[in-house]
Parts: structure tokens; sequence; C-alpha cells
């Protein structure tokens, strides 16, 4: 099994940053990919950012491109999402997944560990 654990989410104003952090533990030489997700009230949980193993190869949903950034530390298997210029449309719950796959993917289904979720609120 793989734990993985959100931190860094908060109340900001509209145009401020937050850092995510995703500390994985237990079976993590099994993962490779790792993303975030976020889900708003009401809303379909949405695909944000992604990352393979090395961090050679990225993505972003369209929403959040230009602004927010994924990184990962495999020393110390923590994954990042540094989120800038944040917008009230940002306000949901994020999510940290893990895969065992080392290919890079965008819907839920594909991933097989979740977090528990971290809030982020932006004021307008």
């Amino acid at each position: 099994q793989v734990q993985l654990v959100e931190s860094g989410g908060g109340l900001v104003a509209a145009g401020g940053s937050l850092r995510l952090s995703c500390a994985a533990s237990g079976r993590i030489f099994s993962i490779y990919t790792m993303g975030w997700f976020r889900q708003a009230p009401g809303k379909e949980r949405e695909f944000v950012a992604v990352c393979n193993w090395s961090g050679s190869v990225t993505s972003y949903g369209d929403s959040v491109k230009g602004r927010f950034s994924i990184s990962r530390v495999n020393t110390n298997y923590t994954l990042y999402l540094q989120m800038n210029s944040l917008k009230p449309e940002d306000t949901a719950i994020y999510y940290c997944a893990a895969r065992h796959s080392n290919l890079v993917a965008t819907t839920p289904d594909e991933y097989d560990y979740w977090g528990q979720g971290t809030q982020v609120t932006v004021s307008s």
C-alpha cells in the first residue's frame, strides 16, 4: 500500500500564491507517475497537473497552464504544486494521486492511490 498526505492548503486572496505538498510513504518504490486533481462542490474531479517519475514529462489542465507548476523530489518522496495568480475559480479540494505506470495520465480512473485532500479557498 501507498499513503499520500497533502498539506499546504488554506485561504488566500485572488492573485496570491500557495504551494501544496504531497508526502508519499509505504510501498513507494511501486509508484511512478504522480499528479494533482481538484474537486469543487457539485463538480466532477478535475485534472490539474501530472509528472512522471523523473519529472521530465509534465502535463497541465488548460485552466491552470502558465499559473501552476508541478515538481517532485524523489529523495524525500514529495510532490509539489506551486500555484500562482490564484483565482476564485481555483477554489476546491486538491487531491494528490499516484499510479504504478510511468506513463502520465489525466483521468482519475487511471490512478491507484489517493490522498485525503487539502482545501484551497481563493477569495475575490
